[in-house]
């Protein structure tokens, strides 16, 4: 009886439990609201070429998806939003103004119609704003007015009416404004821009307190107050000068671009990593790894077929592909490559991630590094992964059985107490889940995506970064404060082991059990395979794996617990 009502209470808390890490993850002080905004953003824009498509609702962080910039001071916001020439169309979301940290905003040469969102005006960090080359309509907003940080703003080439807004003239830090070729009429306030562009408006004035009746007939760049009594004489002279300065600086432009180029090969030719041109095939090694030609990569995946998609992730794709030799092979086309995070992380996993060689790891065999592209080559895993296996039946029953299951779990766990333990410096995942499980020809666990990962310096116990990971798998402290450790993956695998037992996913827990049979047939199913007392023993450690965040058992070693299963 006693022994009985242990258990009850263990498992209660593990009901208590999972209602910590729902309440985390869906309250209001865990939704992140940068998502949200991007989100709408996204829904209002046609995308023809899908350059938005790892934008995803249920990611926790932005700053891995494309043309997404975050700031590096350890916050993590999203500071930059660049999408010029992209054929994008559609309307921008007055959602925009939910990014308060914004400093970039940058939709330069699409077909984006509709007004400019008033909110624009809520972005008080905001620093250049490009929204040249569209066909945007309407005025132009006077909130911009309050832009006090604004030092850069280009609305050319649109379709604006109505007068140029006087609140303009209160922003004192402008260097340019270009508002040419649009349908602006009216008095013109005087801003204190440095370059400010008016041609192809009708109706404009150059000083307000004069009527307006013309149309300026070249292209006039100009602080308002600086074409007041020059003659012509002095002109001429200014012109001359200009001329002969700017041919100087060019030559001397040149000089140094040349030189720094140079300068660049020479330093880099003589690094591990470097560029292969397209047309050169040489199989270069590093220790076990091999470097492929972007031609050949491509050519194993079929030109990047969207039929061989394995997966999709926060850095990239990931396809199925076949080299020459025969030889199936998992390959990783980064996203970003040129933006500063995609590139550390692909430096972070050739560099690292190679000597992290374990049987239930993921091995890297290759990778390929060119002017436009990153890859990595991965062994093709014939079985998928965990997660879409644990969906499949056969024969009217799950396609993995309960023993499968606690040999899977096992798996992970060694792989994930080798990364931690093993690894110098230690390796936290902070993303372990079922889709991130492979499973090999043996069916055997092997973790993968740990390269997205940061990298934890011995000589520290706790990471702060932005958070990255799964809604449903992240522990509430990491969620809370940003601060990785090994705690982060020992919740990770408490919430796999619950995928384990259930068959679901972490955020379908709270779903009713009778949602087409899956809960109560995989119980069911139990019951009859296994003793119940097995179980409640493997529930019992996803409990104290999820418990772990609340205690100081971060470096319990997994593998150890499943003596006890």
């Amino acid at each position: 009886m006693e022994r009985s009502s242990l258990m009850l209470w263990k498992v209660g808390l593990l009901v208590l439990a999972l209602i910590k890490s729902s309440s985390a993850t869906l309250s209001p002080t865990g939704i992140n609201y940068e998502v949200v905004a991007l989100m709408a953003i996204k829904t209002d824009l046609v995308d023809p070429h899908n350059v938005l498509e790892n934008w995803d609702i249920n990611s926790v962080d932005p700053c891995s998806w494309r043309m997404v910039t975050c700031s590096a001071d350890g916050d993590g916001h999203v500071s930059a939003l660049g999408l010029p020439s992209q054929n994008l169309s559609g309307t921008l979301s007055p959602k925009i103004g939910d990014l308060p940290n914004l400093q970039y905003l940058l939709l330069q040469n699409n077909a984006i119609s509709g007004p400019i969102p008033t909110t624009i005006g809520k972005l008080e960090k905001l620093q250049k704003l490009d929204l040249s080359n569209n066909t945007f309509r309407g005025e132009i907003p006077s909130s911009l007015g309050g832009l006090k940080n604004l030092n850069y703003l280009r609305l050319n080439n649109n379709s604006l009416t109505g007068p140029c807004p006087e609140s303009l003239s209160n922003i004192e830090g402008l260097t340019l404004v270009d508002l040419s070729f649009n349908n602006l009429s009216g008095k013109l306030p005087k801003i204190s821009a440095r370059t400010f562009k008016i041609i192809g408006n009708p109706l404009i004035c150059p000083k307000a307190n004069n009527s307006c009746s013309a149309v300026f007939p070249e292209p006039l760049s100009f602080s308002p107050d600086a074409l007041k009594g020059q003659s012509d004489s002095e002109r001429k002279s200014h012109h001359v000068a200009i001329a002969f300065g700017a041919s100087f600086g060019s030559v001397f432009f040149i000089i140094l671009v040349v030189g720094l180029v140079v300068w660049w090969r020479y330093r880099h030719n003589q690094q591990i990593f470097f560029d292969v041109n397209d047309q050169y095939d040489p199989e270069v090694c590093l220790g076990h790894l091999r470097r492929y030609t972007f031609k050949e990569l491509r050519t194993a995946t079929d030109h990047f077929n969207s039929k061989n998609i394995l997966g999709r992730g926060g850095f990239g794709i990931v396809y199925k592909g076949c080299l020459n030799d025969g030889t199936l092979v998992a390959v990783k086309r980064l996203k970003d490559f040129n933006a500063a995070a995609g590139e550390i992380q692909f430096q972070t996993e050739v560099e690292m991630i190679s000597l992290a060689v374990h049987r239930n790891l993921l091995r890297l065999c290759g990778f390929c590094s060119t002017e436009n592209e990153r890859l990595l080559v991965y062994p093709y895993m014939p079985n998928g992964s965990v997660a879409s296996r644990l969906r499949d039946h056969v024969r009217g029953r799950p396609a993995l059985d309960w023993t499968m299951r606690k040999r899977i779990a096992l798996g992970t766990a060694r792989g994930l107490v080798y990364l931690h333990e093993q690894c110098d410096p230690k390796i936290i995942h902070r993303d372990v889940k079922a889709a991130n499980i492979l499973l090999d020809e043996d069916f055997e666990a092997v973790v993968g995506d740990f390269g997205l990962a940061k990298l934890l310096d011995h000589r520290e116990s706790h990471v702060t970064t932005a958070v990255r990971g799964t809604v449903g798998h992240i522990a509430p402290e990491y969620l809370s404060t940003g601060q990785s450790s090994e705690k982060t993956d020992v919740f990770g695998f408490g919430i796999l082991l619950l995928e384990l037992i259930t068959g679901q996913k972490a955020l379908d827990f709270g779903r009713s059990v009778n949602q087409k049979g899956v809960m109560l047939d995989w119980v069911l199913s139990l019951s009859l395979s296994l003793s119940l007392s097995s179980l409640c023993v493997f529930l019992l450690l996803s409990v104290q794996c999820i418990l772990v965040i609340f205690d100081d058992l971060a470096n319990v070693k997994l593998a150890e617990s499943f003596s006890e299963v």
